[in-house]
């Protein structure tokens, strides 16, 4: 008799592995251009030359990670077969929500010999990090790749770009090279980096555009092939996976996860091949989930924020004003017993950078002399989709 885990997942699935976020594809498609530009960029490591500086810049899903990985195995790969080529290390580290410190920690960390203690938490300061980063790094010599995942994330990040990459010219390191890579979801980022930061980093940009739907369909079909079952998928599911991810943000993971849902929908209904249908019910339970990883993501105060625009919007008071969005905010904080931010410009600093990730929609109002120029702010998402993902975060952070 058959239990209660039948084979009916089999049934859709093939290899369901194949649509995960973590999945690294053994062939990258659609960034041949990008490749080409990584592939120059990287060049020097081949002849023992001290690397170039690489920045990546694209919005998330577009492929840079992705593409990373792929051209560091790459690199690695060929270093091996070039006489003129020192060993090469890669030290691959996220940078989302963490302090240069905490950085350069864990790098120190990750070079230390198995035996020694690891350099601690707590107790020294930036400084004595870097000291002992670059004694490292001369202790064991060769050509060391740093790749920063959303390094736009990072606290202090003009220390890291200022410090690293002249290691080697003012002496801090000399039986060493060091090469540092780069990857943002903002392509503002450069912008914000001090005019020294700059002079200093000299490096190459690739820049990521988005996919389009001739672009996504290829990629879909690549990872049909070997997530589902043969026959399993239509056509029409991939065109419409496709055509949905292209039109929104050209993102490949939005439409990867749309596929793995439209088969989970379809195993769920019992139904023996995936089709339009399925991606068309599979849509809101994807942007859901992705809405509320980008909300999580947040800080806590950026969360009150859009809680509180949210309020704003129900009671039909948007767009506003920072002043009146303020006030409300500081209610929202205590109803949450937290301590709410007291400045007006860093309500307004929040406001703008929640515009810019996409969440806010912000308009201009210009009154003359008399009444000066302000901006408004109005949340740009469905906001009773924002309350229940914020009722969620916070039942998981307090539990019972």
């Amino acid at each position: 008799m058959a239990g209660p885990f039948s084979d009916v997942e089999r049934s859709i699935f093939a290899s369901k592995e194949v649509l995960s976020e973590d999945h690294q594809p053994d062939q990258i498609l659609e960034r041949d251009e990008e490749i080409d530009e990584y592939r120059h960029a990287l060049e020097d490591v081949l002849f023992g030359r001290t690397p170039q500086n690489i920045m990546l810049y694209g919005k998330a899903g577009l492929g840079k990670t992705a593409v990373t990985k792929y051209m560091m195995e790459a690199l690695q790969a060929e270093v091996t077969e070039r006489p003129d080529a020192e060993e090469l290390h890669v030290h691959e580290l996220n940078c989302n929500g963490k302090t240069v410190y905490a950085v350069v920690r864990t790098l120190v960390n990750e070079l230390l010999p198995e035996t020694a203690s690891e350099f601690p938490k707590r107790g020294l300061g930036t400084a004595d990090a870097f000291e002992e980063l670059y004694s490292q790094l001369d202790q064991l010599g060769g050509t060391h790749l740093i790749v920063f995942d959303e390094i736009d994330h990072l606290d202090a990040v003009d220390t890291l770009l200022y410090e690293l990459p002249r290691a080697r010219s003012i002496g801090h390191i000399t039986n060493s090279k060091v090469g540092v890579i780069g990857i943002s979801n903002n392509y503002t980022f450069r912008q914000s980096l001090s005019p020294k930061v700059k002079d200093t980093l000299m490096e190459s940009e690739i820049s990521f555009s988005p996919y389009d739907a001739s672009e996504l369909r290829a990629i879909l079909a690549d990872r049909v092939d070997r997530a589902f079952v043969d026959g399993v998928c239509e056509d029409s599911a991939i065109a419409r996976a496709a055509a949905i991810a292209a039109k929104d943000r050209g993102n490949a993971r939005q439409a990867i996860d749309l596929l793995r849902v439209g088969g989970e929908v379809a195993k769920k209904r019992g139904d023996t091949r995936v089709d339009d249908t399925h991606i068309v019910a599979a849509q809101e339970l994807v942007q859901r989930g992705r809405l509320r990883n980008r909300i999580r993501d947040q800080t806590q105060h950026a969360q009150l924020l859009l809680e509180t625009l949210a309020y704003i919007e129900q009671h039909e008071e948007a767009p506003a004003r920072s002043k009146a969005i303020k006030t409300r905010y500081q209610d929202v904080a205590d109803s949450h017993a937290v301590s709410p931010l007291t400045t007006l410009k860093s309500i307004q600093n929040h406001l703008s950078d929640l515009h810019m990730l996409g969440f806010l929609q912000r308009t201009g109002q210009n009154h003359g002399e008399g009444g000066g120029r302000y901006y408004e702010y109005s949340l740009d998402l469905d906001p009773q989709i924002v309350l229940d993902i914020r009722r969620e975060i916070e039942a998981a952070a307090n539990p019972g």
